[in-house]
């Protein structure tokens, strides 16, 4: 027997965000649904193709998806929400759509919460972060008594895809227990796990039929294996792969789990009846000895070796190595080699970079790239070193030269962050006392109104921003027609009564992105993107040395527009723990030290916009909540230095200077007392997706610094009536006092368009006069 190779995910958005045009083309009114479909089909096949031929033996089938996995679940398992008027049977296109983006006008059978068609449109499901990674997933909705019924055969519809093309694929479905933990329920007492047995006939049915087509393999993504879980979980997991077994008899499971180490949980993994198990040896290499210790000799191992998270290229001789004590203890049949997890979170291929620095170049390893180490390791086995001597060598030449490069290591950036001080990360005086100085110097009416930062990048926008990187504007070109956008947002803030204005950031591509162009130890692709959510895709910066900031980054574009006005101006940056959170980061040295270092160079920035008359600052820290740790013993050390970096880029500033906070996808309860220890004298937060159920948190832990609770969620392509906004208003008034509340949308307004943005936050100043007529 040879050892096989498998990956339990492939990017699905295409080379060259193929996923991303057919989908929008369609969303637009451009394609037929039959267009796009035909496109998914293109890009699935060709993914398939591409890792047959790399030599991948578990080619993974159902990992594609038009939006999100755990949405499709949920439209495999019939878990509709009763407002998008779905009566059974396959779910149409249109009702997946709606749940994922909400809807401009009727879905066909859909209503509002009170049974009545909306001429509003509907509402988008809840949107959260997948674990601890970037890739947003649809929040799965359950309720007391619910029942499940076969809305989807996509998983089957897909392996008898790849079957007609001659490939033979091993499904993936997220499996029964996690999807349950992923939910929530409006009733806080309820707990979904109770949804088990009404759950798992449809799984049954789903193997069956897979079964039935020919799957031999079904990989079974049960990452809550890796969390905190308590003795109901681990019956859950008991009885529901006791029932698989039982009833699916001769389909073999891989149990899939990762992002972490297994520990407390082994137990329980080992002794589940199916016939696979992976873990992730990359977040948990030292994982590796009790599992082969504790492991049935008839369970087959996938070793997770290759980082499915991260772009740096593996160090094959010592993963080979691991590998070979692996098959001496279990035999080449017991031992399969994979990523940690799917490559779901890399870009596609480092092939159609163009212009990287060649050193870097070498240190680096995007999806394909992933397959192919893979590939190697698994032909090192089977054939021999020899077979495969010139890509060990290469490898091996790789990883001791970035080692020691010069272009990694700054000797000025340890020497700054060895001298800081507790002190640097304290402001001076307390936050009432900097509010009483605030107040004088902006002179806000009561529920000021602002925007998160950004507005629309339409395409006459990113049209100027292409021309401009291709010669055909000059810089005073681009710079003016930059300014002419600029004050024409600064003007229509004025006309519309926002209080706190914002420039729009016409000038920036991306929130970390235009940041770390900027900024020494920082390096960028031309081509890889990775999907954040639905039709978003991101291009993560590489942070691969030290960092720090040749010069100001923000201060010219801020100063122009608050030249334009009299009201204040905020300035926008993005915070150290978002800025290391959504870049590819070094793995050489710790992520606090990373963090740390982000920070210092932040802090010049926040002092110079100060020094250039900017009173209102915004450090976005959407991500810090992102960055926990899945075990709780792990929490404290993580937000000890994610809230000290935050406030060590905030602190140099005096007291008049309102430092504000942007947050957003996050459940706060568990986090508040570290929220409430940044100290921002301003937070705003997403709520409106969550009808102002976020703000609970907020409420029990006595919050005493200012709110901004979102009441436009900026996710959905529809317009929130006024009466919807002051209705938010005055549940975020019964939860806090009306001194905190500031009025803004969830988030950045980016993604949307003018004629989307402006109805919207006109009802949203008007929202605003409401609540200060009664207050």
């Amino acid at each position: 027997m040879s050892v096989l190779v498998s990956t339990l995910g492939f990017p699905r958005i295409g080379p060259r965000r193929e996923l991303k045009q057919a989908l929008e083309s369609h969303w637009s009114g451009k394609t037929t649904a039959a267009a796009l479909l035909e496109s998914a089909a293109s890009l699935r096949a060709a993914s398939w193709a591409r890792q047959k031929a790399a030599g991948v033996d578990h080619i993974p089938s159902n990992d594609f998806s038009l939006y999100d996995h755990v949405l499709d679940t949920s439209v495999m398992v019939g878990a509709i929400p009763a407002i998008y008027g779905w009566k059974g049977g396959p779910v149409p296109l249109e009702t997946y759509f709606a749940m994922a983006r909400g809807s401009r006008g009727e879905v066909d059978g859909a209503c509002d919460a009170h049974g009545n068609r909306s001429a509003h449109g509907l509402p988008a499901m809840e949107m959260t972060k997948w674990f601890d990674t970037n890739y947003h997933y649809m929040v799965p909705e359950f309720g007391r008594g619910q029942t499940f019924s076969l809305g989807s055969t996509k998983p089957v519809d897909e392996f008898l895809e790849a079957k007609r093309l001659g490939i033979h694929t091993r499904p993936v479905l997220v499996g029964p227990v996690t999807y349950l933990l992923l939910g929530k329920s409006k009733d806080p007492s309820f707990h979904p796990l109770a949804l088990l047995r009404n759950l798992l006939p449809v799984y049954v049915d789903v193997l069956r039929r897979l079964q039935s087509a020919g799957a031999d393999w079904v990989q079974m993504d049960e990452p809550a294996l890796v969390l905190d879980i308590d003795d109901a979980t681990r019956g859950a997991l008991q009885t529901a792969y006791a029932t698989l077994a039982s009833e699916v008899p001769g389909l073999k499971l891989m149990l899939a789990t990762y992002f972490g180490a297994l520990g407390d949980n082994l137990d329980i993994a080992v002794k589940l009846p199916v016939a696979g198990l992976h873990i992730d040896l990359v977040r948990a290499p030292g994982q590796l000895a009790p599992v082969l210790d504790a492991a049935p000799k008839d369970l087959v191992l996938s070793l997770g070796l290759i980082d499915g998270r991260n772009v740096w290229r593996a160090d094959l001789e010592p993963l080979l190595a691991r590998s070979e004590a692996a098959i001496r203890r279990r035999g080449a049949d017991g031992i399969i080699l994979a990523p940690s997890c799917s490559l779901l979170h890399v870009p596609v291929d480092l092939a159609q970079e163009e212009g990287m620095d060649d050193d870097l170049r070498t240190w680096l390893a995007f999806a394909a790239q992933k397959v192919g180490e893979l590939a190697t390791l698994g032909r090192a086995l089977n054939e021999g070193r020899d077979a495969v001597q010139d890509a060990l060598v290469a490898s091996s030449w790789a990883a001791g030269a970035r080692r020691v490069s010069t272009k990694i290591h700054d000797p000025a950036v340890r020497m700054r962050l060895a001298a800081v001080t507790p002190a640097m990360a304290c402001r001076q005086g307390s936050f009432e006392e900097r509010r009483v100085l605030q107040r004088q110097q902006l002179g806000l009416p009561a529920f000021p109104t602002t925007t998160i930062g950004s507005f629309p990048q339409t395409e006459g926008v990113r049209k100027a921003r292409a021309a401009h990187a291709k010669g055909g504007l000059s810089d005073s070109e681009y710079k003016a027609y930059l300014q002419r956008e600029t004050e024409t947002a600064v003007r229509w803030q004025e006309e519309i009564g926002i209080d706190v204005l914002v420039h729009g950031e016409f000038e920036r591509n991306d929130m970390v992105q235009y940041f770390g162009e900027q900024l020494a130890g920082y390096a960028f692709t031309r081509h890889g993107w990775v999907q954040s959510y639905g039709s978003r895709y991101v291009r993560p910066p590489i942070i691969f040395g030290d960092v720090s900031r040749p010069r100001p980054m923000t201060v010219e574009w801020s100063s122009y527009a608050q030249s334009l006005t009299q009201k204040p101006m905020k300035g926008m940056l993005t915070g150290p723990v978002t800025m290391l959170q959504w870049s590819f980061v070094r793995d050489d040295i710790p992520r606090s030290e990373t963090c740390r270092q982000i920070a210092l160079a932040l802090r010049d920035e926040v002092v110079d916009l100060e020094a250039a008359g900017i009173g209102v600052i915004q450090i976005d820290e959407p991500a810090i909540r992102e960055g926990l740790p899945l075990r709780k013993t792990e929490w404290k050390a993580y937000l000890d230095w994610a809230v000290e970096c935050f406030r060590l880029s905030a602190s140099g500033v005096v007291d008049r200077t309102q430092i504000h906070t942007h947050m957003c996808y996050s459940e706060f309860n568990d986090i508040i007392d570290s929220i409430g220890a940044m100290d921002a004298d301003v937070i705003s937060i997403e709520t409106a997706r969550s009808k102002m159920e976020l703000l609970e948190a907020f409420t029990t832990y006595r919050y005493p610094n200012e709110i901004g609770p979102g009441v436009y969620d900026i996710h959905a392509p529809r317009l929130p009536p006024v009466e919807e906004m002051a209705e938010l208003l005055v549940k975020a008034k019964e939860r806090l006092s009306p001194d905190q509340i500031w009025v803004n949308p969830d988030c950045g307004l980016k993604t949307r368009r003018w004629e989307e943005v402006k109805p919207a936050l006109v009802n949203m100043v008007e929202a605003a006069k409401k609540l200060r007529a009664t207050a």
